[in-house]
């Protein structure tokens, strides 16, 4: 398992002092939040992001996120897939091998819609697939359809295609209906990505992305995770994801750091002179 920050965790600093911040801190890996990437490129170039990353000698295996694909229609539609399209570009040239792309189906659902979903995920494995891609499918809590892990697999099988997979935010599988047996749905094969975030003092039908805090830190069961991914020997990414506009206060470099050592130890990757908790108060 790789130890990975994402980007988001730091949302109002750039691409550029997140690689070198997080970089600092013996971050190793980077989930790339494209927003930031297309902001340092357009004023920079694909070059100098290459040069950044190999300067602090800095891997971005996966990039997030892209919406709006599977059930929107109309203009909305053709501008979503425009800007995928040109982002996938983008990453084959930065050789970032996977994107993350939202099951965000909204209300009504209606057999249109999951008709809709799956020809937008077998879309999105020939779009992928045709530039030496993957796309993680993201299922949340809060979808009309694919709100849940078995259904997340469901669709991933049926499209049945090697550049297709599943992105697993453990915030989402805790805050929807996914259950601990489903887990073991998942596949050396089948899972591209993994998010992980916890959650303190909040109730379920309540929490939003804004209280996700520290893994480690909050009420989350991680075990049966960890279980999993050790006994399907998962070599690929496991990101800190945080959307929490408290922590976005933190300064990139003490986040690095913090961040890093919080995920290595919950992984089992620490070492024990680490100490216990993550100093980050929200």
């Amino acid at each position: 398992m790789k130890p990975t920050l994402s980007q988001v965790c730091s949302l109002h600093s750039t691409f550029a002092q997140d690689v070198e911040d997080y970089a600092a801190g013996h971050c190793k890996y980077l989930e790339i939040w494209l927003t930031k990437l297309e902001q340092f490129v357009a004023s920079h170039s694909v070059e100098a992001a290459q040069r950044l990353l190999a300067e602090h000698h800095m891997a971005a295996p996966v990039a997030s996120f892209q919406g709006g694909l599977l059930t929107s229609q109309g203009e909305k539609r053709s501008e979503a897939w425009s800007l995928f399209t040109r982002r996938l570009e983008l990453l084959r040239e930065l050789s970032i091998g996977t994107v993350v792309v939202a099951c965000d189906v909204v209300q009504p659902l209606d057999q249109a819609s999951i008709d809709r979903t799956r020809h937008s995920l077998e879309q999105i494995a020939v779009e992928t697939g045709r530039r030496g891609l993957r796309a993680a499918l993201e299922f949340q809590a809060r979808s009309a359809f694919g709100n849940n892990l078995q259904t997340a697999v469901a669709l991933v099988a049926e499209v049945g295609s090697p550049h297709l997979g599943i992105c697993l935010d453990w915030f989402h599988f805790y805050l929807g209906p996914s259950q601990f047996a489903d887990l073991e749905l998942l596949s050396s094969s089948n899972l591209f990505h993994v998010q992980v975030a916890d959650l303190a003092d909040v109730p379920r039908e309540f929490a939003t992305d804004s209280d996700r805090i520290m893994p480690g830190d909050g009420d989350m069961l991680m075990a049966p995770l960890l279980e999993r991914l050790r006994a399907i020997d998962y070599q690929g990414c496991v990101s800190l994801e945080l959307m929490n506009p408290q922590i976005w206060e933190v300064p990139p470099r003490q986040f690095g750091e913090i961040g890093i050592t919080s995920l290595r130890r919950v992984l089992g990757q620490a070492s024990m002179q680490d100490g216990g908790g993550s100093n980050i108060e929200c």
